[in-house]
């Protein structure tokens, strides 16, 4: 699975809801793209192209995988609370702030290219 995140994504306007131990965001999936990677913000929400298909699980799982490696947390930390046969998901990361979520998604202070 390859991974990539574009250059100059401004997220500032994420809408990112705090609970106890983590956070919940919102995300528009794209299955079936060439690589997996986050696109930029739609929305108020996340864009997220993934490289498998919309069928039996297989997007999502592409998705908790790719989350879970960028966020620096174990797969089973990243959980699709709505959404499981939607593009648009609910998404929550256990074990993460608000901050570290930005930061670790590597979608401020970047430079443009």
């Amino acid at each position: 699975m390859a991974l990539a995140i574009p250059r100059g994504i401004e997220m500032s306007d994420l809408t990112i809801q705090k609970i106890n131990g983590g956070v919940i965001f919102t995300a528009k999936v794209v299955p079936g793209s060439s690589k997996t990677a986050i696109c930029g913000l739609l929305n108020n929400m996340v864009k997220i192209k993934v490289s498998a298909a919309p069928e039996k699980g297989k997007a999502n799982k592409c998705l908790i995988e790719f989350l879970a490696k960028q966020l620096g947390v174990k797969k089973n930390a990243i959980s699709i609370i709505s959404g499981q046969t939607n593009p648009i998901k609910q998404i929550q990361a256990a074990g993460i702030s608000e901050a570290e979520l930005l930061n670790r998604l590597n979608v401020n202070n970047q430079d443009r290219t």
